[in-house]
């Protein structure tokens, strides 16, 4: 965080009440866990779901913070000499406020994501594009959500010419809130698929939801999505600004090649790269190619810097262990990401092929059916093995436990099949490891 504000002008953004006797004190940065302060600090007391920082206020006045940021509401704070308050309403807020303000500015150009599926990966890519025509910032692991996003923005300095942020969410209104702190001049939605739906309740509202980046957009920004994906494609008509549209389907204006090489067309040229990816992680380098253009960057700079990516841990992530192939996806789960791994399980040449599978969450009340539907997933992939693990995946053993020859095993928790699964997998094969991050499916393979 590089900040260069007087009190009295984070007064301003933060749109707090002052008490200093020091209006014109410069604070360069902001500290949010009470553990890293220090004499001098300046700290933000926010309120989470665990903890409520207010608490924290005089264990880091007596470590000497000199600046706090706190809610007015119902609180009597202590007049300690040499100390400035900001009070305000809604310390979360203050905060994207000051983010805000600080990526208005900034001078780089700002690409954000958003989508059921693949933007991280997505995210990865394009920063891999962009660094090859100057530096650039990202948010780095799940920093993609209200509190995330600004703490990232507020990374932003002089030197970077680029900025890309991945937006998730988990609740309507989600993407509207980080993506106004954004202010993207360009927008990025990899697909709409059934994530969150305990939430979200249908895909019509995800839709809606993933759509909310585009009322954010800067003015002239350009919008990038998914032509092949059925709720996407409506935005041909239903979004009149720039566009730039990316998918197999001829409609498309970024044409992904069927071949093994990633390749595409736009407005009749050629790109072709040296990457080989899976048909999911074409849509993803497509989604991050089209980024790049509306960013105005070469074809030169999109081979460049595809040579150049390096796909992120535990994303369908290729380990020889013991004589196993393992794809190692335990970084999330929903049932569009689920059906897509076990397919790809499913053209693994090398045999028994093995699916290692927990539930999926956040699915509401069609959770039963999406998970009936990962059985028939198996089974239509010539999987010749299951492990599920998880209430939610219940449903999928009783359809499994009734085909004759299917070989599966079921647990509340994966230690339930552990010793089974060891024996399986000391013959070889190929193995999928997935489920929802909560399920912590790594440790599954740390085992073996």
């Amino acid at each position: 965080m590089q900040l260069e504000l007087t009190l009295c002008e984070l007064a301003q953004v933060m749109q707090a009440k002052l008490i200093s006797q020091t209006p014109d004190e410069v604070v360069t940065a902001f500290v949010t866990d009470s553990r890293k302060v220090v004499a001098g600090s300046a700290f933000i007391a926010l309120k989470g779901q665990q903890y409520d920082a207010r608490c924290f206020i005089p264990e880091v006045l007596q470590k000497g913070a000199r600046v706090i940021v706190a809610q007015e509401e119902g609180e009597t704070f202590p007049q300690t000499p040499g100390v400035s308050w900001l009070l305000v309403k809604d310390p979360l807020r203050a905060l994207q406020n000051l983010a805000r303000f600080h990526r208005l500015h900034s001078s780089l150009k700002v690409a954000a994501i958003t989508g059921s599926n693949g933007k991280s990966t997505t995210k990865q890519m394009l920063c891999a594009i962009c660094q090859t025509a100057g530096e650039t910032i990202a948010n780095t692991g799940n920093f993609n959500n209200q509190f995330g996003v600004p703490f990232s923005l507020l990374e932003i300095l002089p030197k970077h010419r680029f900025g890309v942020f991945e937006l998730g969410a988990s609740h309507p209104g989600d993407i509207e809130e980080t993506a106004r702190l954004a202010v993207p001049d360009v927008a990025v939605i990899t697909n709409v698929s059934a994530a969150h739906l305990e939430f979200f309740h249908d895909l019509e509202t995800v839709y809606r939801t993933k759509t909310e980046i585009a009322r954010c957009l800067r003015e002239g920004g350009t919008l990038v999505y998914n032509a092949d994906d059925t709720y996407l494609s409506r935005l041909h008509t239903e979004f009149s600004g720039p566009k730039i549209s990316f998918g197999f389907c001829e409609q498309a204006d970024v044409r992904v090649q069927e071949t093994d090489l990633f390749a595409f067309t736009y407005r009749g040229k050629h790109c072709q790269t040296q990457l080989r990816l899976e048909r999911h992680d074409k849509l993803n380098a497509a989604a991050a190619a089209s980024a790049a253009l509306a960013l105005g960057l070469a074809f030169s700079a999109i081979e460049e810097g595809l040579a150049h990516f390096t796909p992120m841990p535990m994303r369908l992530e290729r380990i020889t262990k013991k004589g196993v192939h393992f794809l190692l996806d335990c970084y999330n789960a929903n049932p569009a990401s689920m059906k897509n791994a076990l397919e790809i399980l499913g053209r693994e040449k090398i045999t028994p092929r093995i699916a290692v599978v927990g539930d999926m969450k956040e699915l509401g009340e069609n959770s039963p059916e999406y998970h009936r539907q990962v059985a028939r997933q198996i089974l239509d992939n010539n999987i010749e093995t299951a492990f599920l693990a998880g209430p939610n995946m219940q449903p999928a053993y009783e359809v499994l436990r009734a085909v004759a020859g299917m070989q599966v095993y079921y647990a509340a928790e994966p230690a339930g099949w552990m010793d089974s699964l060891r024996q399986t997998l000391a013959q070889g094969g190929s193995c999928l490891v997935k489920a929802s991050r909560s399920m912590h499916f790594e440790r599954v393979f740390d085992e073996f």
